[in-house]
């Protein structure tokens, strides 16, 4: 179990450098292709962003990392319910928003892959 753990860590951490450094391939490699990101609209509706029009959105903007934001990321956990499905909670910023991300992962041809991200935004 430890090596899964690990494996997970490690496409969370390619998430991590993807998002901070505004790094569309990075993400690309960390979400699956058929991936999508969901999220409560400032109308009060689910949000559904396919995978492809949020790595469009990242490639337009300065990256944390351009703009000299603080980095500050971390995983708060991460649960399996078998040997090819997990489930991560994690923190990370692009400031001034703050993100909580539950991300489910599926190990597909031998490799963690998130699938689908549901996540709140504060800004501060």
């Amino acid at each position: 179990m430890q090596s899964e753990i690990a494996e997970v860590e490690k496409t969370l951490r390619t998430y991590f450098d993807g998002l901070y450094e505004g790094d569309a391939k990075k993400l690309g490699e960390a979400f699956h292709p058929l991936s999508h990101l969901y999220s409560v609209g400032a109308d009060g509706t689910a949000a559904d962003l396919p995978r492809a029009d949020w790595l469009k959105a990242v490639e337009s903007r300065p990256s944390a990392r351009s703009k000299g934001d603080e980095r500050r990321d971390r995983i708060v956990s991460i649960d399996f319910s078998g040997p090819t499905t997990a489930f991560a909670k994690v923190e990370c910023q692009l400031p001034p928003r703050y993100f909580t991300d539950y991300l489910t992962l599926l190990k597909i041809d031998g490799r963690w892959q998130v699938i689908a991200k549901a996540f709140h935004t504060v800004t501060k």
